[in-house]
């Protein structure tokens, strides 16, 4: 759909929901403080709508400004990735846009590995949902478990996988270096 599609819908809503509502011209105009004429204009597609007459109009009928402009109903938001294989680890893609923070599921089978820790740009978050995680970074061997967590530059040399005693499920961030997790807060007042 068009923006002009979008835009042509509006004068036949507009004028629909008045008369839902058994509002006169005349009235709405004493609401909204928009002349007659405009209003009417309006309604015909004769004149285009903006922002400044959809607001008033919108708060005139109660109604938020995405039933006057018939914005499309918000598709399915549930993601519908098919798995990924790659070195044995099957990985879930949970993030649709490419670029930027990419979020993956992995399962990685149990299996004994010698790890390899490698480099790149990045930063890169796991978190373990079932199972436990080997992660070798730096100069650290540490094992998480399910429901704990780690962050790390991925410039630092690292490599995680099964610790060989079973799966373990983990999720994946991972953002292209200088993305980092923050937390927002409110500047100080001076």
């Amino acid at each position: 759909m068009t923006t002009e599609d979008v835009l042509a819908g509006v004068g036949p809503r507009l004028r629909r929901l008045r008369k839902e509502r058994e509002v006169t011209l005349a009235a709405l105009s004493e609401t909204t403080g928009i002349s007659v004429s405009t209003l009417s204009r309006l309604e015909s597609g004769l004149r285009k709508p903006s922002l400044e007459l959809l607001l008033p109009i919108a708060q005139a009928h109660q109604v938020p400004l995405d039933e006057l402009v018939g914005a499309p109903a918000v598709g399915d938001p549930r993601v519908r990735a098919e798995p990924i294989i790659r070195g044995g680890r099957t990985h879930w893609p949970l993030t649709r846009q490419p670029g930027g923070l990419q979020a993956y599921k992995v399962l990685e089978p149990q299996r004994r590995q010698e790890p390899e820790p490698r480099t790149h740009e990045g930063y890169e978050w796991l978190y373990v949902l079932a199972g436990r995680l080997r992660l070798v970074l730096g100069e650290h061997d540490v094992v998480l478990t399910a429901g704990e967590a780690a962050e790390f530059d991925t410039r630092v040399p690292h490599w995680f996988g099964s610790t060989g005693e079973g799966p373990v499920e983990f999720l994946s961030l991972f953002g292209p270096q200088g993305e980092r997790m923050h937390v927002r807060a409110r500047p100080r007042r001076t």
